[in-house]
């Protein structure tokens, strides 16, 4: 398998021959920020164009074909328009709140991206509450949301700002559960060791039935957390104009988008981390030489080929089914998601404490 370390570690070394110790550690870490944003940028990129063409896909259409070959800079125009695009002040609006509200969201969003593990080496951040940063890094984007709702002063922003808050806040407690299910199996919560006790077997295979019960839990959970069809009441068009960002224009509604889209890839990608491996290969027990075949493949390959595998299935569902209601989607996290995801845990547990998995 590929370690990335030693370059980081060579680049490391490399800086701290050349200057003090401490100009070095702020360099690098201008250097990881840059990388970062690019990252996140260039992915939303290909996401808002995965979008149309999965959408059109389901609905027997071509989806973007004019702007570049096959539409690919369909996207790029787009980012030029909302660039130059005015951005309207309103006198009733809460100026600071208002303004402020997009940057929680993406900062959130970032913050979030920066944790996952993209390869063995490659990881911004790597310590032994890592999942539980995660969760605390990806809740706070609510209060951007429901700021967003209270400081545009409109009636439809708010019902979708407290829309989104109910919703997000509800459906954390099922992502919170699937993952708690997956860190009794693997006894830590730290990213890059859950990953490398799956060098044997997948967890969603270890795992047997819990586990895979776990992700279709998470799945469901994660969909919803993002705002995504058919849980997209906060949004709902016919309903509420679009929802929290309704008055918002320019780039203010421009972060909005990129969040949307770039938490639909971290979800995907920390279902891809603790379900599925992430950067670790496909390993069959007994099968070698399948195994040392396997390794030929660098890390990052394995952990984009499952992470967009899970944001198709994502697309899929959403493209699939019908919008629901907000009571229909409170019901189904308190009334079945939520009891479904306790008993899961402690069928889990109990696996793990009679060594009934693989």
């Amino acid at each position: 398998m590929y370690d990335f370390s030693i370059i980081t570690t060579a680049i490391d070394q490399f800086l701290r021959s050349l200057m003090p110790s401490a100009l070095a550690t702020f360099l690098e870490c201008v250097l990881i920020a840059v990388c970062v944003l690019v990252a996140y940028v260039l992915l939303a990129i290909v996401m808002i164009f995965m979008e149309r063409k999965v959408c059109a896909a389901f609905q027997c259409r071509l989806g973007p074909m004019r702007v570049g070959f096959w539409g690919l800079l369909q996207v790029f125009a787009d980012v030029f328009k909302m660039i130059i695009k005015e951005i309207i002040d309103f006198k009733r609006t809460d100026n600071l709140l208002y303004n402020l509200a997009p940057f929680l969201v993406v900062l959130s969003s970032v913050l979030t991206f920066s944790c996952l593990p993209f390869a063995n080496g490659i990881e911004v951040l790597d310590f032994n509450v890592g999942l539980f940063f995660i969760m605390a890094t990806s809740s706070f984007g609510v209060l951007g949301i429901m700021l967003a709702g209270w400081s545009s002063n409109n009636k439809f922003s708010m019902i979708g700002a407290m829309r989104s808050g109910a919703q997000m806040v509800s459906y954390e407690l099922s992502i919170g559960l699937s993952m708690l299910t997956l860190v009794a199996l693997s006894g830590t919560l730290q990213l890059s060791e859950i990953v490398a006790r799956q060098a044997d077997m997948w967890f969603i295979f270890k795992g047997h039935l819990p586990a895979l019960t776990a992700f279709i839990i998470y799945l469901i959970a994660g969909n919803a957390e993002t705002n995504r069809g058919p849980f997209d009441l906060p949004e709902a068009e016919s309903e509420l104009t679009a929802g929290y960002h309704t008055e918002y224009s320019g780039m203010g509604f421009g972060f909005f988008y990129v969040a949307e889209f770039m938490n639909l890839f971290i979800v995907s990608g920390i279902a891809a981390t603790i379900f599925l491996g992430g950067w670790m290969p496909l390993h069959v027990p007994g099968l070698d030489a399948f195994n040392a075949t396997m390794d030929y493949i660098p890390g990052p390959v394995w952990f984009f080929g499952k992470t967009f595998f899970v944001i198709w299935l994502l697309m899929w569902i959403k493209w699939t089914f019908p919008r629901l209601r907000i009571d229909q989607v409170i019901t189904l996290e308190w009334k079945y998601l939520m009891p479904i995801g306790l008993v899961n845990l402690l069928i889990m547990t109990l696996c793990v404490v009679m060594g009934w998995t693989f």
